[in-house]
């Protein structure tokens, strides 16, 4: 039966496309499953296992030796192959539940040591030592003949891949009479007698359970389907009014709605076919056959749905606002009928399939259904491409239709190369390449099926965490002052875009799976996220660093935390002052952060003993560019360590004089006067001389130096600026201020006026409200100052003078 493989092959993946959306959520699950695997214990009997599975893939080697002899249909290579994958797995485990045994029972004979041949043994170490012995032999041969059956099991699955793909491209080559010629339907009428004769048990069954269905029964049955489908509507109706009120506004409204309207559609037509079989087997008992048939006829109405829900959720042709893809609503409204109908077109086919491989069919009628529906599904497809591209009346209509939605080039390049995919898919059933023209139409179904889903499911990924994120924003009207809201809108940011990652590496799963894979096969494709790729001694496997990245985002946001409840609560109630609480704070920080990179590597399975070379590429690194980076960072552990510089200091480096407002990893911020900010290296705080004003005592001084004529009397003076002193509030009196004469010259006397405020902050504003009231005072008194031009002239002659002295020249 040369069509057994793509027909199969594709109403089997139809099958799985529903079952690969609920592996989804589980995921997680089967990443961790080798390592649980690994670790829970070995089975009782363990012999018996690998009896058993050695039992199941001698046949399958047997049967691989005279394939050329006995050739196979394209379904029993499949279930050989589904087989031999189960075998190689159960082996891996075994062998995997073993190892931990085995390492143990190693590990106690290395404690008892070697044995001594010129020392006797006591006899009950002896005995340990032979018990322990044995057993070590024992579970030695276990886990290398698990290790054998494993490998073979593997060899033979892959020869048996490798059959498969060589008896499919045999077979898509492959030519029958053509659909249209003569012979093939005289050799359809020829075969008609014996499919007959083979359908007649199955038939008068069906006949026979019908027949049995009493009114009564049977108008239970009509109520329940039409109750059914009212709850539906009814329910798709509420639905809106639910997601309008209880729903937050934009996207995941109607991506939230399209999921719940497939989930309903599926489980209606489901329900509906539920319903059907238990009204048939209500009152007899059904064949073994008739129950496999009638399984597969709700199996197929439970996909029906799906693909039906799916369109329509994704079409909202009488709900536009609600729609997803950008669709214009006269295109939306020719295709509303294409979901069903396609959906009945290939449940159909699937489940005929099902029903001739029951009843083993002739190759002619397998042929003809395999055809006609193959040509049907084309048809419907083509119809829906050109009534969406349907031509109007007028140049005027036109354009206002393409106006309201743009189709994007790539778009129009994929819509095209389907149907040209299409045409030649027809071409090829019509002339007889049956098995070529099919599977070209169940290609571009599978695809178009699991893009959707796929596109479906990321979308209300995408939406959920969006309207989370939107949510932990709005918590804190301040724009993220808090740190825990902009942690929690990482985590969102980044669960949106690992949930979109995996239905990603589903979709292509699911898109490269091999035809008539079945779900060992396919869980199987995951296997690599757990055993990884090995790069010299480091095993570096997607799962770890899955694992890797949640314990360095759980590290940094647990060291965050503690960091802002040390600052915030602990630190205020001990005895330190605010820069030493910052110090503090940030050393803590640094640690954690070590900390959590460490746990980081240790998750990716990299020991703390392997970093050796890291700290080695480092040195070469430091050597050539990082010389500067490293030294600040080393500069800034000195500042946070011995303290001359401290948060809230006010330095002067450079020129520049400001506040010091955080000491970073490489650099510190300075605080100028004019509120801007200065960004200093470490090093330069080590390496420079820096002025630190409040590094000894915060005390401030204010010095004002007057110069008055000759003739002013001194003790007046004294006593005005020694009053102005002690009128400011701000002034301290301990230590006292105090006026001193500092020198009397031709340009007539120099009073030097000393107080002391609390911060030397507030020196300038002190003296700026001092010479205020120390000149107002003067001015009433009548007491005038000297010019400052002449004062600079004079003390410019004086340093004049001086240098002269120095170099000994004449007075």
């Amino acid at each position: 039966m040369i069509f057994s493989l793509p027909a199969r092959a594709f109403f089997f993946r139809l099958n799985r496309l529903g079952a690969g959306l609920l592996v989804l959520a589980l995921v997680a699950l089967f990443c961790a499953a080798p390592v649980w695997a690994q670790d829970k214990d070995a089975p009782a009997d363990i012999a018996q296992v690998l009896k058993q599975a050695q039992g199941q893939i001698d046949p399958i080697k047997k049967q691989l030796e005279k394939i050329a002899d006995t050739p196979l249909d394209d379904s029993a290579l499949a279930e050989m192959r589904e087989q031999a994958l189960k075998t190689q797995s159960a082996a891996a485990d075994a062998a995997a539940a073993l190892a931990p045994k085995l390492k143990d029972v190693q590990e106690r004979l290395a404690e008892l040591g070697p044995a001594d041949a010129a020392t006797p043994e006591a006899p009950n170490i002896s005995e340990q030592r032979g018990q322990l012995g044995k057993e070590s032999s024992k579970l030695d041969s276990q886990i290398k003949l698990a290790r054998l059956i494993s490998v073979e099991a593997e060899q033979a699955a892959e020869q048996l891949s490798k059959e498969r793909r060589l008896r499919f491209q045999a077979q898509l080559g492959e030519r029958t009479t053509s659909i249209v010629s003569g012979t093939f339907w005289t050799d359809l009428t020829r075969e008609w007698t014996r499919d007959s004769i083979r359908t007649q048990p199955l038939a008068s069954e069906l006949s026979g359970m019908l027949a049995t269905i009493t009114p009564t029964l049977g108008i239970v049955m009509a109520v329940i389907i039409a109750l059914i489908i009212a709850v539906r509507l009814v329910f798709e109706e509420l639905l809106l009014k639910v997601m309008t009120h209880f729903v937050a506004p934009g996207r995941l409204r109607r991506s939230l709605y399209a999921v719940v309207v497939v989930l309903m559609s599926a489980v209606a037509f489901g329900l509906v076919a539920e319903t059907i079989r238990t009204g048939l087997t209500w009152t007899q008992d059904p064949t073994g056959t008739m129950v496999d048939i009638l399984g597969h006829f709700v199996l197929v109405s439970w996909f029906c749905g799906f693909v039906a829900g799916l369109g329509k959720a994704l079409l909202a042709a009488h709900h536009a606002s609600w729609r997803l893809i950008p669709m214009r609503d006269d295109v939306a409204l020719n295709l509303r009928w294409f979901p069903v109908a396609l959906a009945g077109i290939i449940s159909l086919g699937w489940f005929i399939q099902g029903v001739f491989a029951t009843v083993y069919a002739s190759l002619a009628l397998t042929v003809a259904v395999n055809c006609i529906i193959s040509l049907t599904t084309s048809v419907a497809i083509g119809v829906a491409m050109v009534r969406s591209r349907r031509r109007y009346a007028t140049e005027t209509d036109a354009t206002q239709r393409s106006n309201q939605m743009s189709i994007p080039g790539w778009l129009n390049v994929v819509i095209n190369l389907a149907g040209i995919a299409l045409i030649v898919s027809q071409i090829a059933l019509v002339l007889g390449y049956v098995a070529l023209g099919s599977i070209i139409v169940q290609q571009l179904v599978w695809i178009f099926l699991v893009l959707l889903s796929a596109y479906l499911l990321a979308v209300l990924i995408e939406d959920t965490c969006t309207v989370m994120l939107i949510a932990v924003k709005r918590q804190d009207g301040q724009e993220e002052a808090t740190a825990y809201p902009a942690i929690r809108s990482q985590l969102l940011v980044l669960a949106s875009g690992l949930g979109r990652l995996l239905i990603v590496l589903l979709a292509l799963a699911l898109l490269l799976a091999p035809f008539g894979g079945g779900p060992t096969e396919w869980l199987r494709n995951f296997s690599f996220l757990y055993s990884g790729v090995k790069l010299g001694e480091v095993q570096i496997r997607p799962t770890a660093i899955l694992i890797a990245l949640a314990v360095l985002v759980l590290g940094f946001a647990l060291v965050k935390i503690l960091q802002n409840w040390l600052s915030d609560q602990y630190l205020p109630t001990t005895r330190m002052d605010a820069g030493m609480r910052a110090s503090a704070s940030a050393l803590f920080g640094y640690a954690g952060y070590v900390l959590a990179g460490a746990l980081t590597l240790s998750a990716l399975g990299i020991g703390l003993e392997r970093v050796a070379w890291i700290a080695s590429a480092l040195s070469v690194g430091i050597g050539f560019g990082l010389q500067a980076i490293v030294q600040n960072f080393v500069s800034g552990l000195i500042l946070l360590a011995e303290r001359p510089v401290k948060v809230g200091d006010w330095v002067s480096l450079d020129g520049a004089e400001g506040d010091i407002r955080r000491i970073n990893v490489r650099a510190t911020e300075i605080q100028l006067w004019d509120r801007s900010t200065m960004i200093v290296p470490n090093s330069e705080f080590i390496t420079k001389v820096v002025r630190n004003v409040t590094h000894a005592s915060p005390i401030g001084r204010v010095l004002i130096r007057l110069a008055l004529p000759v003739g002013t009397d001194p003790s007046k003076v004294k006593e005005i600026i020694l009053q102005a002193y002690q009128a400011n509030e701000e002034v301290l009196d301990e230590p006292r201020p105090d006026i001193l004469l500092d020198s009397i010259d031709a340009s007539g006397l120099i009073f030097i006026a000393t107080g002391y405020v609390n911060s030397p902050r507030m020196v300038a504003r002190v003296r700026s409200a001092l010479l205020f009231d120390i000149l107002q005072h003067l001015h009433d008194a009548d007491i005038a100052l000297v010019a400052p031009a002449t004062m600079m002239l004079k003390e410019v002659a004086a340093q004049a003078q001086n240098k002269t002295h120095m170099e000994g020249g004449p007075e």
